[in-house]
């Protein structure tokens, strides 16, 4: 048996050995949309994609620079080519969590030209917790940490249909992508012209 894992559009995707080429947004966007959070634990469907667009709307709404709102978007697409492993195994999971830096990274890398550095990853590890915090308040009633996250979107917890998720993910990725490489109509739908 092979070593690679054939993906959504038909790529042979070795993780140990990621060729940036071989990572297609298309492939990220259809695997998180059909990937649930919680390891499943949730007493309803919702999924890694949902999560990763309610970031990119909560840094929309917070109205950071259009880079730190496609690093939300992305920030678990590694997730995709790997699992979504609950944070009190993974911390102890050392070369995972190594494989997975250095796939994010090519992600990254790819879509956004570097990696998150300094005070953007800051800004993407903050959205990251608040809505991790608020998913847990919603479906199981507990608050994962002591002080509450500032939140200032709207997020939304409805099963949603996983091609519908699929679709929203990849519309916003476009727009981003088109903000920043120029494009004239790259407005993202809540109105925030790009910068």
């Amino acid at each position: 048996m092979k070593d690679c894992l054939t993906t959504y559009t038909g790529v042979s995707f070795d993780t140990f050995e990621p060729q940036m080429e071989m990572i297609k947004i298309e492939d990220i966007a259809h695997a998180l949309s059909m990937m649930t959070r919680a390891n499943g634990h949730f007493p309803e469907f919702f999924s890694v994609g949902q999560h990763s667009i309610q970031c990119c709307r909560e840094a929309i709404a917070r109205n950071y620079v259009p880079e730190v709102v496609m690093a939300c978007l992305l920030h678990d697409a590694s997730e995709a080519y790997l699992a979504d492993i609950t944070r009190p195994v993974k911390k102890n999971m050392t070369m995972y969590i190594q494989i997975e830096e250095q796939l994010q990274n090519m992600i990254y890398e790819k879509f956004l030209g570097f990696v998150p550095q300094g005070e953007a990853a800051e800004l993407v590890s903050n959205i990251d917790d608040a809505s991790l915090y608020y998913e847990f308040v919603h479906f199981m009633d507990e608050k994962l940490f002591e002080t509450e996250p500032v939140m200032m979107s709207e997020p939304t917890y409805e099963t949603r249909p996983m091609k519908e998720v699929e679709e929203e993910f990849l519309e916003l990725f476009h727009r981003l992508y088109a903000g920043q490489n120029g494009a004239d109509n790259a407005i993202i739908s809540t109105g925030m012209e790009k910068r």
